[in-house]
Protein backbone atom coordinates (compact mmCIF):
# COMPACT_ATOMS: atom_id res chain seq x y z
CA UNK A 1 0.00 0.00 0.00
CA UNK A 2 1.45 3.36 -0.98
CA UNK A 3 1.43 6.24 1.49
CA UNK A 4 2.66 9.81 1.23
CA UNK A 5 3.47 12.15 4.08
CA UNK A 6 1.36 15.29 4.39
CA UNK A 7 1.61 18.45 6.41
CA UNK A 8 -0.68 18.93 9.37
CA UNK A 9 -2.57 21.75 11.04
CA UNK A 10 -3.73 21.81 14.65
CA UNK A 11 -6.84 23.20 16.27
CA UNK A 12 -8.28 22.97 19.76
CA UNK A 13 -11.96 22.34 20.41
CA UNK A 14 -13.41 23.60 23.70
CA UNK A 15 -15.93 21.02 24.94
CA UNK A 16 -16.92 23.03 27.99
CA UNK A 17 -16.54 22.19 31.68
CA UNK A 18 -12.82 22.74 31.34
CA UNK A 19 -12.39 20.01 28.72
CA UNK A 20 -10.44 20.68 25.54
CA UNK A 21 -9.40 18.41 22.70
CA UNK A 22 -6.52 19.17 20.33
CA UNK A 23 -6.97 17.81 16.81
CA UNK A 24 -4.28 17.46 14.17
CA UNK A 25 -5.61 17.44 10.62
CA UNK A 26 -3.78 16.03 7.61
CA UNK A 27 -4.71 16.44 3.95
CA UNK A 28 -7.00 18.87 2.18
CA UNK A 29 -10.44 19.17 3.78
CA UNK A 30 -11.84 21.00 0.76
CA UNK A 31 -11.17 18.07 -1.57
CA UNK A 32 -11.92 15.25 0.88
CA UNK A 33 -15.56 15.02 -0.17
CA UNK A 34 -16.68 14.01 3.31
CA UNK A 35 -14.37 11.02 3.48
CA UNK A 36 -11.40 10.55 5.73
CA UNK A 37 -9.69 8.65 8.51
CA UNK A 38 -10.04 9.34 12.23
CA UNK A 39 -7.09 8.07 14.26
CA UNK A 40 -7.44 7.73 18.03
CA UNK A 41 -4.35 7.30 20.20
CA UNK A 42 -4.11 5.46 23.49
CA UNK A 43 -2.50 6.24 26.82
CA UNK A 44 0.85 6.95 25.19
CA UNK A 45 -0.43 10.25 23.80
CA UNK A 46 -0.59 11.72 20.31
CA UNK A 47 3.10 11.09 19.42
CA UNK A 48 2.35 7.35 19.26
CA UNK A 49 0.11 7.79 16.19
CA UNK A 50 1.74 10.80 14.52
CA UNK A 51 3.52 8.74 11.87
CA UNK A 52 0.43 6.74 10.99
CA UNK A 53 -1.73 9.87 10.85
CA UNK A 54 0.62 11.46 8.32
CA UNK A 55 0.13 8.61 5.81
CA UNK A 56 -2.58 9.15 3.16
CA UNK A 57 -4.49 5.90 2.82
CA UNK A 58 -6.57 6.67 -0.30
CA UNK A 59 -9.89 5.70 1.28
CA UNK A 60 -13.30 6.78 0.01
CA UNK A 61 -15.22 6.38 3.27
CA UNK A 62 -14.71 7.20 6.93
CA UNK A 63 -12.49 4.68 8.68
CA UNK A 64 -11.79 4.91 12.41
CA UNK A 65 -8.39 3.63 13.50
CA UNK A 66 -7.74 3.18 17.20
CA UNK A 67 -4.69 2.04 19.11
CA UNK A 68 -4.95 0.78 22.70
CA UNK A 69 -7.61 2.88 24.48
CA UNK A 70 -8.24 4.56 21.12
CA UNK A 71 -9.50 1.20 19.86
CA UNK A 72 -11.87 1.02 22.80
CA UNK A 73 -13.22 4.47 21.90
CA UNK A 74 -13.53 3.45 18.22
CA UNK A 75 -15.61 0.42 19.21
CA UNK A 76 -17.89 2.53 21.38
CA UNK A 77 -18.26 5.08 18.58
CA UNK A 78 -19.37 2.37 16.17
CA UNK A 79 -21.99 1.18 18.64
CA UNK A 80 -23.44 4.70 18.84
CA UNK A 81 -23.12 5.61 15.16
CA UNK A 82 -26.83 5.96 14.40
CA UNK A 83 -26.08 8.06 11.30
CA UNK A 84 -23.89 5.39 9.70
CA UNK A 85 -20.84 7.62 9.32
CA UNK A 86 -18.37 4.97 10.45
CA UNK A 87 -17.85 2.63 7.50
CA UNK A 88 -15.00 0.52 8.87
CA UNK A 89 -12.78 0.16 11.92
CA UNK A 90 -9.14 -0.77 12.43
CA UNK A 91 -8.06 -1.85 15.90
CA UNK A 92 -4.33 -1.73 16.60
CA UNK A 93 -3.75 -3.74 19.79
CA UNK A 94 -6.90 -2.27 21.25
CA UNK A 95 -8.24 -2.68 24.75
CA UNK A 96 -11.82 -2.38 25.94
CA UNK A 97 -13.39 -5.83 26.18
CA UNK A 98 -13.36 -8.10 29.22
CA UNK A 99 -10.53 -10.66 28.88
CA UNK A 100 -11.15 -14.38 29.19
CA UNK A 101 -8.43 -14.62 31.83
CA UNK A 102 -5.89 -12.49 33.67
CA UNK A 103 -3.06 -13.36 31.27
CA UNK A 104 -4.71 -11.75 28.24
CA UNK A 105 -4.77 -8.16 29.52
CA UNK A 106 -2.22 -6.79 31.98
CA UNK A 107 -3.00 -4.05 34.49
CA UNK A 108 -0.01 -1.75 34.05
CA UNK A 109 -0.96 0.79 36.72
CA UNK A 110 1.42 -0.56 39.34
CA UNK A 111 4.34 -1.19 36.98
CA UNK A 112 7.32 1.16 36.54
CA UNK A 113 7.82 2.73 33.07
CA UNK A 114 10.74 0.43 32.22
CA UNK A 115 8.64 -2.66 32.90
CA UNK A 116 5.76 -1.29 30.84
CA UNK A 117 8.16 -0.63 27.97
CA UNK A 118 9.33 -4.24 28.01
CA UNK A 119 5.74 -5.45 27.80
CA UNK A 120 4.72 -2.95 25.14
CA UNK A 121 7.60 -3.14 22.64
CA UNK A 122 9.08 -6.20 20.99
CA UNK A 123 12.31 -4.37 20.15
CA UNK A 124 14.42 -2.75 22.87
CA UNK A 125 15.28 0.02 20.41
CA UNK A 126 11.74 1.43 20.67
CA UNK A 127 11.34 1.22 24.45
CA UNK A 128 11.30 4.65 26.09
CA UNK A 129 14.06 5.26 28.60
CA UNK A 130 12.99 7.70 31.33
CA UNK A 131 16.63 8.32 32.21
CA UNK A 132 17.30 9.96 28.84
CA UNK A 133 14.08 11.99 28.71
CA UNK A 134 13.80 15.70 29.37
CA UNK A 135 11.76 16.94 32.32
CA UNK A 136 9.07 18.00 29.84
CA UNK A 137 8.92 14.54 28.27
CA UNK A 138 8.70 12.82 31.67
CA UNK A 139 5.94 15.22 32.72
CA UNK A 140 4.06 14.47 29.50
CA UNK A 141 4.35 10.72 30.09
CA UNK A 142 3.07 11.09 33.65
CA UNK A 143 0.15 13.23 32.49
CA UNK A 144 -0.77 10.66 29.83
CA UNK A 145 -0.86 7.91 32.44
CA UNK A 146 -2.99 10.01 34.79
CA UNK A 147 -5.43 10.65 31.97
CA UNK A 148 -5.44 6.96 31.07
CA UNK A 149 -6.33 6.04 34.65
CA UNK A 150 -9.35 8.37 34.50
CA UNK A 151 -10.55 7.15 31.09
CA UNK A 152 -9.97 3.47 31.84
CA UNK A 153 -12.29 3.43 34.83
CA UNK A 154 -12.37 1.13 37.88
CA UNK A 155 -12.00 -2.10 35.87
CA UNK A 156 -9.07 -0.53 33.98
CA UNK A 157 -8.73 -1.08 30.27
CA UNK A 158 -12.12 -2.69 29.70
CA UNK A 159 -15.84 -2.10 30.00
CA UNK A 160 -17.54 -5.12 31.58
CA UNK A 161 -20.40 -5.34 29.05
CA UNK A 162 -18.78 -4.02 25.86
CA UNK A 163 -17.79 -7.41 24.45
CA UNK A 164 -21.36 -8.68 24.49
CA UNK A 165 -22.68 -5.58 22.69
CA UNK A 166 -20.25 -5.62 19.77
CA UNK A 167 -22.40 -8.06 17.77
CA UNK A 168 -24.43 -4.96 16.85
CA UNK A 169 -21.49 -3.46 14.95
CA UNK A 170 -21.92 -4.77 11.41
CA UNK A 171 -19.27 -2.71 9.59
CA UNK A 172 -16.00 -4.43 8.63
CA UNK A 173 -13.47 -4.51 11.47
CA UNK A 174 -9.76 -5.30 11.23
CA UNK A 175 -7.79 -6.22 14.34
CA UNK A 176 -4.16 -5.74 13.22
CA UNK A 177 -2.22 -7.05 16.20
CA UNK A 178 1.39 -6.91 17.28
CA UNK A 179 2.00 -10.58 18.12
CA UNK A 180 4.51 -9.88 20.88
CA UNK A 181 2.33 -7.52 22.90
CA UNK A 182 2.64 -8.23 26.62
CA UNK A 183 -0.11 -5.76 27.55
CA UNK A 184 -2.97 -6.96 25.31
CA UNK A 185 -1.91 -10.36 24.02
CA UNK A 186 -2.51 -11.88 20.60
CA UNK A 187 -5.05 -14.22 22.20
CA UNK A 188 -6.92 -11.16 23.43
CA UNK A 189 -6.76 -9.67 19.93
CA UNK A 190 -8.31 -12.76 18.38
CA UNK A 191 -11.11 -12.63 20.94
CA UNK A 192 -11.65 -8.94 20.17
CA UNK A 193 -11.93 -9.63 16.43
CA UNK A 194 -14.31 -12.52 17.05
CA UNK A 195 -16.63 -10.21 19.00
CA UNK A 196 -17.68 -8.51 15.75
CA UNK A 197 -19.83 -10.29 13.15
CA UNK A 198 -17.54 -8.95 10.40
CA UNK A 199 -14.29 -9.01 12.35
CA UNK A 200 -10.93 -9.96 10.80
CA UNK A 201 -7.70 -10.71 12.66
CA UNK A 202 -4.28 -9.99 11.15
CA UNK A 203 -1.13 -10.68 13.19
CA UNK A 204 1.79 -8.28 12.84
CA UNK A 205 5.10 -10.05 13.43
CA UNK A 206 7.95 -8.54 15.48
CA UNK A 207 5.73 -5.91 17.07
CA UNK A 208 4.14 -5.26 20.44
CA UNK A 209 1.45 -2.87 21.68
CA UNK A 210 2.29 -0.24 19.06
CA UNK A 211 2.64 -2.19 15.79
CA UNK A 212 2.32 1.00 13.72
CA UNK A 213 5.52 2.26 15.38
CA UNK A 214 7.59 -0.92 15.22
CA UNK A 215 6.27 -2.27 11.88
CA UNK A 216 4.58 0.65 10.03
CA UNK A 217 4.97 -0.97 6.62
CA UNK A 218 3.29 -4.19 7.72
CA UNK A 219 0.44 -2.26 9.35
CA UNK A 220 -0.20 -0.13 6.27
CA UNK A 221 -0.08 -3.24 4.09
CA UNK A 222 -2.61 -4.98 6.35
CA UNK A 223 -4.93 -1.96 6.20
CA UNK A 224 -4.51 -1.82 2.43
CA UNK A 225 -5.45 -5.48 2.02
CA UNK A 226 -8.41 -4.96 4.35
CA UNK A 227 -9.68 -2.04 2.28
CA UNK A 228 -9.16 -3.82 -1.05
CA UNK A 229 -10.59 -7.20 -0.08
CA UNK A 230 -13.16 -6.40 2.60
CA UNK A 231 -14.16 -2.73 2.81
CA UNK A 232 -14.54 -2.08 -0.91
CA UNK A 233 -13.87 -5.31 -2.83
CA UNK A 234 -15.65 -3.92 -5.89
CA UNK A 235 -13.39 -0.89 -6.01
CA UNK A 236 -16.17 1.58 -5.10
Amino acid sequence: MSATQTASTSRTVDLGLGLKVTIKEYGDLATAGGSGVLILHGGGGSPTVAGLAAARLGLSSVMVIGNSVGGWIASEMALRDIDGRVKSIVLLNAVGIRPDNATQLVDIRTLPPVAVGKLAFASAAFRPNPATMTDEQRAGMAANQQTLAVYAGPDFLFAPKLRWRLHRVTVPVLAAWGEEDGVATAEYGRAFAASFPNGHYQPIADAGHFPHIEQPGAVLAAIGDFVTNVVKPDGD
